[in-house]
């Protein structure tokens, strides 16, 4: 399980240096929409607090069945804090991003591997297999 979160840190650090990282609910589901074929991998992210939001969940809820029709590897973080950290504020405007929802997509040149994504895939692969489709990652410290 330790793994899977340094790789999930390694995953978000590298797809963000190469401009393959959508942040926001809204913007991913939207992105989902469009582009589906090029959607990587998702991450789910909620705090304490998040819990009783009905809305976000009714979002989660769409954005986990959507993945599983189209194949898209999915995991959930429960520290929005340390997704804040590694990710860091929006670049356009310097304010916090929505890092509920946060997509990896495959840039358009050469087929893009990332030896992290490749982990978390294997990771997700092995908890379907005890009937687990949203494993949840814990980010190392």
């Amino acid at each position: 399980m330790q793994g899977a979160g340094k790789a999930l840190h390694e995953l978000l650090v590298s797809a963000q240096r190469r401009g393959c990282l959508t942040a926001g609910v809204y913007e991913s589901a939207k992105l989902m929409n469009v582009d589906p074929d090029n959607v990587a991998f998702c991450v789910l992210a909620t705090d304490e607090e998040d819990e009783g939001d009905i809305a976000l969940q009714i979002h989660f809820t769409l954005i986990q069945a959507f993945c599983c029709e189209n194949d898209i590897d999915i995991v959930r973080v429960n520290d929005v804090a340390k997704l804040a950290a590694i990710v860091g504020p929006s670049e356009d405007s310097g304010e916090p991003q929505d890092l509920h929802c946060i997509l990896i997509t495959n840039p358009n040149e050469d087929g893009w591997k990332d030896p992290a994504l490749e982990k978390l895939n294997l990771f997700c692969e092995e908890r379907r297999n005890v009937n687990d489709w949203v494993p949840t990652i814990t980010l190392p410290e």
